[in-house]
């Protein structure tokens, strides 16, 4: 076989049943993405002789003779970049950047007539970060990016410093390294939702050649454990062991093989033999909760951290301020229903996995797709004996996280492998192990009853909260707690009560998901307030605004107010003029004859960061070249938090972010991080860079001051330069001058995460609905969101964008179905469905004009937030539209039909 790429020639034979994807990628050409395993996502796109093919479906064989093109290969041989590749770059066509080759490859290949039709162009390829408004816009050739001067970045439209090296393929994502004597993991998953396993024989595994070892429950620590990963582990119940002889899901892992190819550690999974006594299982949260189910996990409640093991009630939350009965007898009209969301997959491009080694000081070393690489390294300290300073835990650039990679899912597993084998090993998640395998959204079934006055005054408000954790509690009781927080903090009412109940089933686990429990609260909220309004005869939208939380209130939550939270800026009075302002603009769209139209909106609160403490340290030091380097433990998925640090670095040193340097995500380098969740980049991390560069700048400034011997006030620092009033000082020079008398330039910054603020957010949309077949169409999305200060439009824009995106594929049609034996039935992104281009709106995003008390700069959280008010506010205008209320989501198009049909048949008999 001869195959030219990029302008080199290979003649190496393909394997057997190899596809052209992994042939590229063991050759290093690590822009060819693995996204889906199916030709689905499109993150694969090549050019074989000038055309666009999926390599994962491509066999490689077939390549024979032919010139294969890559994203590294676009850009001339002199480093000239294509215009494709240079208008994504102008444009910030991408987050995370992981779809983003196959997104170039695919617009290289365009004509004319295509590009004149995107939806049809794009049906082969998958965003879940954007949105798609910026890589329309990249297309087209919209410029967003910008270049300010010195000092001036803060506010601006900065570019992500990982830019060039996405648009070219030169990012190296977790698996974009080349490992010499690398190894491969492969995990057999139970078949059962609950079973003992009485027996492993592992014989005829280990004889296949190349198999290396197989690790079964027999092999793994004792010790429990929780996937999650917070600041406080005693958030989360102990639950869970590496390889357990009870597996409590469809999917949970029993065992590892470890060989030197993938197909040969499949192989050993196929051949290990595992007996496996069936165990009773329960499947639905109010089941498990009566007296007699199938108990989840018999575990002792303290030192597991379990409510109430035999009950299978992992967390639960009762509370009441006033008397909600004499609230409801105060009321002239009240609303009692019962509201459902189903599991969502986070659906990261990137699936989960790591690779790991023992270093030249064996030390073990972890490259993983983690959100969280410090609290990684803490877990996998404790599982395996080992001292802090003997792990080391790496985060590269992170294709897709949404809380999903706040969990510590493959770590564990592969150190166990390197520890016992001395030898690199690799898990690499496939697609259908991140539905089976992974973590989803959880579940909830929300019962709501609320009451007002006449006038429109909020009486009571009550509710019932069952949230289904799955087999396992992580993020469990964290994430019920939270549902329950802002969601009924937001509206004022004298009676308030919640009973909230965290609940174990025989089902894939849940996790953490954007929102953390708000949006489906929310959506049950947020509905029933705008029924009750109509039984008022109110506008819904000036009924909330009626009972909606003042700047300056305490946030009473039936729990109690949240000691360090506070509205410290508040723009929800703004968020609602922009709705009230779309509701009388023109109509837009002509709608087809006969279709019914209406408009709905939702608005929502949430806290800039977690409660109970999230921490973040920052290190800002002068170079000797007059530049600067910043040191985060942040990681970058796409949430543009490393921008804005450079941004703010730059301002408050009075340079050019290109002069900024960050380093991040790898323990060994940077000061401890909890991580990148709970909307905390900016606000928590963002905050301990402000204190350590301003901190900086007061060393420089010091110095130079004493250096020159002149007073301080008269020195300020400049780009590249301290100025005074004789001239200007070089920092190169001014770091030339400390060094020779010992000193250095570097200053600290830390933040605890609090006191806390909130962010608030309004979405609305006018729809249509063709009433004799289901048929859904978005005439306009609208999104108010403030943000405090915006650090940077540009990407906070696509933060939105991309929320109401994956937020609208949760209301409409994302849908992880599970059989009644407990298994996943929707393992592939073609039985799954994520919107596609086709299927998003362009959402106008306006951002609030305030500036936050506590956040850095002014600025307030904006990455989960936007996600919250999307289903609440799409279900408001289908009631609109049709005059039925759906309390379930997905809102699916035959269920849409079915309801209307069922109306139509109720009002003719």
């Amino acid at each position: 076989m001869k195959v030219e790429v990029n302008g080199g020639s290979f003649e190496e034979e393909p394997r057997p049943g190899q596809c052209l994807r992994t042939y590229l990628r063991e050759r290093g050409w690590f822009g060819v993405k693995k996204g889906c395993d199916a030709g689905d996502c499109g993150a694969c796109t090549v050019h074989v002789d000038g055309r666009p093919v999926h390599s994962c479906l491509y066999p490689a064989f077939r390549a024979d003779g032919r010139t294969v093109t890559t994203v590294e290969g676009l850009a001339s041989p002199d480093g000239e970049l294509h215009p494709v590749q240079q208008r994504f770059l102008d444009a910030q066509g991408f987050q995370c950047g992981f779809c983003t080759a196959g997104f170039l490859m695919t617009t290289a290949s365009l004509d004319a007539d295509q590009l004149a039709d995107l939806p049809r162009a794009f049906k082969g390829n998958l965003c879940r970060c954007t949105g798609y408004r910026a890589i329309e816009d990249a297309v087209r050739g919209v410029c967003h990016a910008e270049s300010p001067d010195a000092g001036e970045s803060v506010g601006r439209n900065l570019p992500a410093p990982a830019g060039p090296q996405v648009v070219t393929g030169t990012a190296r994502y977790t698996f974009d390294v080349e490992v010499p004597g690398l190894l491969h993991m492969k995990v057999l998953r139970s078949p059962h939702a609950h079973a003992r396993i009485t027996s492993v024989d592992t014989a005829a595994a280990l004889r296949v050649p190349g198999v290396h070892a197989v690790f079964t429950h027999h092999d793994a620590p004792e010790r429990h454990f929780s996937t999650a990963r917070h600041e406080h582990p005693e958030e989360d119940p102990d639950d869970t062991r590496v390889l357990d002889d009870t597996v409590r899901h469809v999917g949970q892992r029993v065992a590892a093989v470890v060989a030197d190819s993938e197909a040969a550690a499949e192989e050993g999974c196929r051949r290990v033999e595992v007996t496996y006594e069936v165990l009773p299982a329960v499947l639905d949260p109010e089941e498990a909760m009566r007296p007699g189910a199938p108990v989840v996990h018999d575990k002792d409640a303290t030192t597991a951290r379990i409510a109430r093991p035999r009950d299978n009630v992992v967390g639960e939350a009762h509370g009441e301020t006033g008397d909600v009965e004499a609230g409801f007898a105060e009321a002239d009209a009240v609303y009692e229903g019962t509201f459902r969301t189903q599991r969502v997959q986070h659906a990261s491009l990137e699936t989960h996995g790591a690779v790991a080694w023992l270093d030249e000081d064996d030390r073990l070393v972890v490259r993983s797709s983690t959100q969280t690489p410090f609290l990684t390294r803490r877990a996998l300290c404790a599982l395996y004996d080992l001292p802090h300073d003997r792990v080391r835990v790496v985060a590269g650039r992170v294709g897709g996280g949404f809380g999903g990679k706040q969990e510590m899912l493959v770590e564990d597993l592969v150190a166990l492998a390197v520890l016992r084998l001395r030898r690199p090993v690799k898990l690499e998640y496939t697609r259908a192990e991140q539905f089976h395998g992974a973590t989803t959204r959880h579940p909830f079934t929300i019962g709501v009853k609320a009451g007002a006055r006449r006038d429109g005054t909020l009486t009571a408000l009550r509710l019932r909260v069952v949230s289904n954790t799955g087999a396992y509690g992580n993020h469990g009781p964290a994430v019920m707690f939270h549902s329950v927080g802002e969601s009924t903090a937001v509206y004022r009412a004298p009676h308030k009560k919640v009973d909230a109940y965290s609940v174990y089933t025989h089902t894939v686990p849940a996790g953490a998901f954007r929102g953390y429990g708000l949006g489906q609260v929310m959506f049950a909220v947020e509905s029933a307030l705008d029924e009750l309004a109509r039984e008022l005869g109110m506008d819904p939208l000036e009924f909330k605004a009626k009972n909606i939380i003042g700047p300056g209130e305490a946030m009473i939550t039936p729990g109690g107010e949240e000691e360090d939270l506070y509205i410290a800026s508040y723009g929800l009075d703004q968020c609602l003029a922009i709705v009230r302002r779309a509701r009388t603009e023109p109509a837009g769209e002509p709608v087809p004859e006969g279709w019914l139209v209406g408009e709905g909106a939702a608005l929502a609160m949430i806290a800039t960061g977690p409660p109970g403490g999230h921490i973040a340290d920052a290190r800002a030091a002068l170079l000797p070249d007059g530049s600067f380097e910043l040191g985060v433990g942040t990681a970058e998925f796409g949430n543009g938090t490393t921008t804005v640090h450079r941004q703010i670095a730059a301002g408050e040193l009075a340079t050019t972010v290109d002069r900024v340097t960050v380093r991040q995500s790898d323990t060994d380098v940077v000061r401890h991080d909890t991580g990148a969740f709970a909307s905390t980049g900016v606000v928590v991390a963002g905050k301990a860079t402000l204190r350590a560069t301003r901190a900086l700048a007061d060393l420089l400034l010091d110095f130079a001051a004493v250096h020159l011997g002149i007073p301080r006030a008269d020195c300020r620092l400049a780009e590249e330069a301290v100025l005074h009033p004789g001239g200007r000082l070089p920092l190169k020079e001014l770091y030339a001058a400390a060094r020779a008398v010992g000193v250095g330039f570097a200053a600290e910054g830390h933040f605890g995460g609090t006191p806390r603020s909130v962010a608030f957010n309004a979405q609305w949309f006018r729809i249509a609905v063709d009433p004799g077949t289901g048929e859904i169409r978005i005439l306009r999305s609208v999104h108010a969101a403030d943000a405090g200060q915006v650090m940077n439009p540009m990407q906070c824009r696509g933060q939105v964008e991309g929320g109401v995106a994956q937020a609208l594929g949760a209301t409409l049609f994302e849908n992880v179905r599970i059989d009644e034996r407990g298994e996943v039935e929707t393992a592939a992104f073609r039985r799954y469905r994520l919107p596609q281009y086709a299927d998003v709106p362009r959402t106008e995003v306006h951002f609030m004009e305030t500036a936050d008390a506590i956040g850095p700069l002014g600025a307030k959280s904006m990455s989960e937030s936007p996600f919250n008010p999307v289903a609440p506010a799409f279900a408001n205008a289908l009631r609109d539209a049709t005059g039925v209320r759906f309390t379930r989501l997905p809102l699916t198009r035959d269920r849409v039909w079915l309801a209307l049909s069922d109306q139509s048949v109720s009002s003719s008999s």
